[in-house]
């Protein structure tokens, strides 16, 4: 069963940045970097106790093909994401997110 979901505003323009970067590099590639991260967040809201914690409660997936993380949480009822990072980011600027 499929969990809900909220992406919170700064992973999307966390998405929306990583997008225009990877379009402005190949025409295309922003397109197939967005799949990536919707199947990515597909299997989270499928099986969202999968992926490793990372710090207490938050996890991370890690997307194929991109070198990007999906940091969330999750409980009985929802699913949240709190940003979408690459890896060579310092994976806390999740923390500084309010």
């Amino acid at each position: 069963m499929m969990r809900r979901v909220i992406v919170r505003p700064e992973a999307v323009d966390d998405l929306h940045a990583a997008f225009d970067w990877y379009e402005s590099q190949y025409p295309g590639l922003g397109r197939d970097f967005a799949r990536e991260i919707s199947r990515c967040i597909d299997s989270i809201a499928e099986t969202p106790l999968l992926y490793a914690q990372v710090d207490g409660d938050i996890r991370r997936a890690l997307a194929r093909k991109f070198p990007f993380g999906v940091y969330y949480l999750t409980n009985d009822d929802v699913t949240v994401v709190l940003a979408v990072l690459h890896c060579a980011r310092d994976p806390d600027t999740w923390k500084t997110r309010g």
